[in-house]
């Protein structure tokens, strides 16, 4: 008989969490140094370590984790919470009705829609016709994977990264079908659709709604970035990303099997009205989302058009329901609803208010800054940390750009107001730690390929890249065109520091030549 293995998950790391979170809870609230922290906003930061080591670890199901998440986030920081502890003495509450919201968020009926434009698009043989046409002109594995991220960055440039994801989820279905079980290189193709949507939302100013609030503020300053200048410096690193994250996937999960010869058979369904409701839904989906702009219809919205119109028509019935993923749903969910902790309670901008920037370095404001952003949107909404940080940055920025302050011709050397904001605003794309991280990462998660393990990997991998390149791509390779009157600072305070230069040579030269007349009257 074989004797049960020990569970370190359950027996170690689980009550390692607890200890963990208990002990952030239970501490003074002095112990964290951040001046007047609430005991509303001390719990938070004990449920977000819980939250992310819980989904780090995957010690239970991470939907399990999230679930649990708005439990707590109910029980100890909401208006409804446990009367004891959810007291106006405690600090800002949240509202209930905001924590459970959550479960209906317009991302997540987003999710929803395109789980059932991804069953119907499967159950109907679109996902096979539209898989055997596209693959067809690539044999070689390696070839295939960096189709997929090219297409899919493509796409999220000009339409919502969340919905690019939903529709490559039924491209890759079949593909994922025809390789092994045993092949890594399923893992690579899982992952390229968070990595592609999240990188390639960074090429346009309408590809992910952090580049709008960095074009905003940046407008409101007095900096007009335009959509083409914007991509004429952006798509490039792209570009660049794209063939990055290519290489690390093909080396952290190679295939397996060299040369696909995917055997996706043509669907055996007969095509009638249902088959060609379902195509003519599916493409609509697809230029609704990619036309937003046009039309103004929100991607959230468009989402719930095919579940209308295949409930309506009877194509998607109560017996498909068990076929959607409600695991990722209810994933996602807690993630937002930990976001919605964070700002209701004022922990979020306590936590950006807390940092000197004032008086930092020049490049550290730039790499901290980055950073915050960076940390924050692997747990909470991209958007809501851009619309958190930049408005403060903003103002950071500007103070170090004018002509009065010291650190002006140092600021504007490496990019100036400009090169900061966007700067912070694609850490935010490139943030894709863990599944709730973004909801491209959620999707890849519904695959049933990716363990969190594999997503952090390639997630600090490729945010460390895109970091760096970032920074030294917006401040030196590439930088956006400094402002006339802010290059004139800039050469005026070059010309300065030259004229100093030289009178400090020149009264180095008299006082040698002093000495030396002292000298020689000795």
């Amino acid at each position: 008989m074989q004797k049960n293995k020990f569970n370190v998950k359950l027996f170690v790391l689980l009550p390692l969490v607890l200890a963990i979170t208990i002990f952030l809870w239970a501490v003074p609230t002095s112990f964290y140094g951040i001046e007047f922290l609430t005991a509303t906003q001390q719990r938070v930061i004990a449920l977000f370590v819980f939250a992310a080591l819980m989904w780090m670890f995957e010690i239970i199901p991470n939907w399990t984790t999230s679930l649990l998440i708005i439990v707590f986030s109910l029980l100890i920081v909401s208006d409804k919470g446990i009367g004891f502890l959810c007291t106006p003495d405690a600090g800002q509450l949240v509202p209930y009705k905001s924590i459970m919201s959550a479960f209906a968020d317009p991302v997540v009926m987003l999710f929803l829609g395109g789980f059932v434009l991804a069953n119907m698009a499967t159950k109907y043989g679109l996902d096979v016709t539209l898989a055997r046409f596209l693959l067809k002109p690539f044999k070689k594995s390696w070839s295939v994977l960096l189709a997929f991220l090219v297409v899919i960055a493509l796409f999220s440039m000009f339409m919502s990264n969340t919905a690019t994801a939903a529709m490559m989820l039924a491209l890759l279905t079949p593909v994922l079908r025809g390789l092994p079980d045993d092949d890594k290189g399923k893992v690579g193709l899982a992952l390229s659709i968070p990595v592609a949507a999240n990188v390639g939302g960074i090429g346009t100013t309408i590809g992910t709604p952090p580049n709008a609030t960095a074009v905003k503020f940046l407008g409101e300053a007095g900096f007009d970035v335009t959509f083409a200048s914007w991509a004429a410096h952006m798509i490039p690193y792209v570009l660049v990303m794209i063939i990055v994250a290519w290489v690390i996937l093909m080396i952290l999960f190679p295939f397996k099997t060299k040369e696909l010869r995917l055997d996706i058979k043509p669907s055996s369904r007969k095509t009638d009205w249902k088959t060609i409701v379902v195509w003519v839904t599916f493409f609509g989906t697809i230029l609704l989302w990619a036309t937003e702009q046009i039309t103004h219809i929100s991607s959230n919205v468009v989402a719930l058009i095919p579940l209308g119109v295949f409930a309506a028509l009877g194509i998607f019935s109560k017996d498909d329901i068990k076929d959607i993923n409600w695991s990722v749903l209810w994933l996602v969910a807690g993630g937002f609803a930990l976001g919605t902790d964070l700002q209701g309670t004022g922990l979020a901008k306590v936590l950006i208010s807390a940092i000197p920037f004032g008086s930092m370095n020049i490049i550290i404001v730039f790499l901290v800054a980055g950073l915050v952003c960076y940390f924050l949107s692997n747990f909470i909404s991209n958007s809501a940390t851009a619309a958190l940080l930049i408005p403060i940055l903003i103002v950071v920025a500007t103070a170090m750009e004018d002509p009065s302050a010291a650190s002006n011709a140092s600021f504007l050397s490496i990019g100036g107001t400009q090169a900061m904001i966007i700067f912070v605003a694609t850490c935010a794309s490139i943030a894709m730690l863990l599944p709730i991280s973004t909801p491209p990462n959620a999707i890849a998660s519904a695959t049933g390929m990716v363990k969190t393990a594999d997503m952090a990997k390639v997630g600090i991998i490729i945010g460390t890249v895109g970091f760096v390149l970032g920074f030294f791509w917006l401040t030196k390779i590439f930088p956006f065109e400094i402002p006339a009157a802010a290059q004139t600072a800039v050469d005026m305070a070059g010309q300065a520091s030259q004229g100093a230069a030289e009178a400090i040579q020149a009264v180095s030269d008299t006082v040698s030549a002093a000495a030396d007349s002292v000298k020689a009257a000795i």
